[in-house]
């Protein structure tokens, strides 16, 4: 029991200066990646970026239409383009990769041509779509995606609304709620929520500081909602992205509070998010003792059991599983696991 431990071994080029546990993962790239704890975004209007994305290590690559991109509409027009094209010469070697796009929202001249240049390519997994403010919107959303594909689509494509309003937050409960009324081989189907906490801000006029505090009850709400339909929690970007120490402590108060996943505005934040989103070290032997422990006590015809002076029942093994079930599906999806590791966390460094 005591050797028990889990190392992820990233791409190399993206490895922090530390090794031992969470010190990075590697995936054989014949199957398709599950695990959804980075995404990083990837401005659509530099070439440059778009090839280095594909060895990013990011869980997901977010290519951006949207705010990393001018709003003059030649600009917008040729970052779409680029992005068209790249999609298909690079089709064989992105196939593994979870690929999302940022199209521009519904109420901009962009958006039709966006979804109508994108949806097409195979290996767009998943549609960011900022400034969705009600389920209606994503209706708006559904029926052009539906217009642009056709139907019995495949793969589905994930549909991820960006909550960055009041009104969103208002409307939260709803939006989690919606599914396209063209089914999701056609439509998209609703597979995460994502926090623009910038937006946001700016919205509500909250003013946002290290502590995060202000920021407690809405990002508490966006978990609560997405735990409550199935769905992903996405928490926000990190903008001091020089700071790993700044982004290391979000990635820690994230995952607490429930989130399954954070942005990532830099290549150099992927790494510290891949370690941070997994269970720990002592997680993973805590977890093994409470099932051993509970096994025991139900050969003994006991609902609860005594751990370590703490008492454990059916609510523990429930949390227990989590990790366990990490275990198992990154073993089913391809990454090779080392035992004996140590450092329980290490995930400062980082280069581009």
């Amino acid at each position: 029991m005591q050797s028990l431990s889990l190392r992820l071994a990233r791409p190399s080029c993206f490895l922090p200066p530390c090794s031992g546990l969470h010190a990075g993962f590697r995936r054989t790239l014949s199957t398709k990646a599950s695990l959804r704890r980075s995404y990083l975004y990837v401005p659509a209007s530099s070439d440059r970026m778009l090839e280095k994305s594909i060895t990013s290590g990011s869980d997901v690559i977010i290519y951006d239409l949207e705010d990393s991109i001018s709003p003059a509409p030649e600009d917008k027009a040729a970052a779409r383009a680029r992005l068209a094209k790249f999609l298909e010469d690079q089709k064989a070697r992105l196939a593994p990769l979870n690929v999302a796009v940022r199209v521009n929202d519904i109420s901009t001249p962009f958006f039709r041509d966006d979804i109508d240049h994108i949806v097409s390519h195979a290996s767009v997994r998943s549609l960011i779509l900022p400034k969705i403010h009600s389920p209606e919107d994503l209706d708006v959303v559904s029926d052009r995606v539906a217009a642009s594909r056709g139907k019995l689509q495949d793969p589905v494509l994930n549909i991820i609304p960006s909550i960055e309003s009041a009104k969103g937050m208002f409307n939260l409960g709803s939006i989690a709620q919606w599914k396209s009324i063209h089914g999701p081989d056609s439509g998209g189907l609703l597979n995460a929520l994502l926090f623009a906490a910038e937006d946001y801000c700016a919205d509500t006029s909250i003013v946002r500081t290290r502590s995060l505090r202000e920021l407690l009850y809405t990002r508490s709400q966006i978990v609560i909602a997405a735990r409550a339909f199935g769905l992903g929690a996405i928490d926000m970007v990190c903008v001091d992205f020089r700071d790993l120490a700044i982004l290391e402590e979000e990635c820690v108060d994230g995952r607490r509070l429930g989130f399954t996943g954070k942005q990532a505005i830099h290549p150099a934040q992927v790494p510290v998010i891949n370690s941070t989103y997994v269970p720990t070290e002592e997680e993973i032997l805590k977890a093994a003792k409470i099932i051993k422990a509970m096994e025991s006590a139900h050969k003994s015809g006991k609902g609860a059991a005594d751990l370590e002076g703490k008492m454990i029942d059916a609510p523990m093994i429930k949390q227990a599983s989590f990790p366990m079930t990490f275990l198992g599906r990154i073993a089913k999806d391809g990454w090779t696991m080392n035992l004996g590791a140590q450092n329980p966390r290490c995930c400062t460094g980082g280069t581009t």
